[in-house]
């Protein structure tokens, strides 16, 4: 690996703070570069450090982990969201948020470790595919290579990713996070935090509300595009 992981620590009880905090400076992976004691606090770390995660406590007063892991997922550059919670009742909440892991207070170290692992790959460049003109999915236990001139979209739903092809949609166990690291950022763009689309495939803009767009893609398909990324779109085609 290269560099390490920007990881950002969230919660409001300094102890389960500090705590975490410790056991995740004995991976030379992980770099702390901030905590945080409210969601509120998260966001504004967030925007200001850029961190590759943030572990992320469920129950905080005024914005809660979920919303504030809502937030988060709409920036530009969405850092990957692992919760560490007392309270398992969250899990299916949190995974719909597109959380790479779940981890229950107190802390059990072997999850930890496979939570870093998990996070490792996620950043491996070692991951990246040698051919640009494929890209490899895995698709029940097996790894497809696609053609990436064949994909229209991708799009990320309830922590489940989908590649949809000129010939079929595939659900992935790849992430869209994952995917997306290994595409041609000539011709993949990201138009919202669940939709990554092949601008080649691109029939029509549609103005929608609020200054924002929907592409209707080959095949029918209509994507939409979110604030977040409307001057990403607007910059490409120049209008």
């Amino acid at each position: 690996m290269g560099s390490k992981i920007k990881t950002l620590v969230v919660d409001d009880e300094l102890y389960s703070r500090d705590e975490l905090t410790h056991l995740l400076e004995t991976y030379p992976s992980i770099q702390i570069i901030g905590e945080a004691d409210s969601g509120e606090t998260a966001i504004l770390k967030a925007l200001q450090l850029q961190p590759d995660v943030v572990f992320l406590d469920v129950e905080m007063p005024k914005i809660n982990g979920m919303n504030a892991a809502k937030t988060l997922m709409e920036l530009k550059k969405p850092p990957l969201i692992v919760f560490a919670t007392a309270y398992p009742e969250f899990a299916v909440e949190a995974f719909r948020c597109s959380a790479i892991d779940y981890l229950l207070k107190p802390f059990d170290e072997k999850q930890l470790a496979e939570a870093v692992k998990r996070i490792e790959k996620h950043f491996d460049t070692t991951e990246e595919i040698l051919n640009p003109d494929k890209i490899a999915l895995i698709v029940d236990e097996k790894i497809l290579l696609v053609k990436n001139a064949n994909i229209l979209y991708l799009e990320s739903s309830e922590g489940k990713c989908t590649v949809v092809t000129l010939d079929n949609p595939y659900k992935v166990s790849n992430t869209l996070i994952g995917l997306e690291k290994r595409l041609d950022t000539k011709k993949f763009l990201r138009v919202h935090r669940s939709y990554i689309v092949n601008i080649d495939h691109i029939i029509e803009i549609e103005p929608w509300f609020n200054s924002t767009y929907n592409l209707l893609m080959r095949g029918g398909s209509k994507i939409p595009v979110s604030r977040t990324y409307v001057k990403d779109v607007r910059q490409l085609f120049q209008f």
